[in-house]
């Protein structure tokens, strides 16, 4: 059986903040080019409320190359149109679909939009 994990998205502490250097001697050039770090909850996702990380367990969905432990970003105010990728519930159970637009489909319930596929490479 496979299972799908999801978390609600915590907001990011912004780390950065203007200081006066501390150091002696001459400053350094490079003090004003601090760049703060990168937040990907700010890069990945579109409406904070309403999107979720769900973690795979298994294999099912290969065929997306979504593999066991992938963490997929759902998005559930996005709309869900042709060819986008979608988690849906099925006969009580998640299931991940893309969508293809055609009345041919069998009925399922939207749970939301697959935004992004984050895998593991190590």
């Amino acid at each position: 059986m496979q299972r799908l994990i999801s978390e609600k998205i915590r907001k990011g502490k912004d780390r950065h903040r203007a200081e006066v250097s501390k150091q002696t001697g001459f400053p350094s050039a490079a003090t004003h080019y601090y760049e703060p770090p990168i937040d990907l909850n700010n890069e990945l996702v579109y409406n904070q409320d309403s999107t979720f990380f769900v973690r795979v367990e298994g294999s099912n969905w290969s065929k997306f190359n979504i593999w066991d432990k992938d963490v997929l970003i759902i998005d559930r105010s996005i709309e869900l149109k042709p060819d986008r990728m979608a988690l849906i519930v099925k006969d009580g159970e998640f299931d991940i679909v893309q969508f293809s637009g055609e009345s041919t489909q069998p009925e399922f319930l939207l749970w939301g939009v697959v935004t992004y596929v984050i895998h593991a490479v190590i």
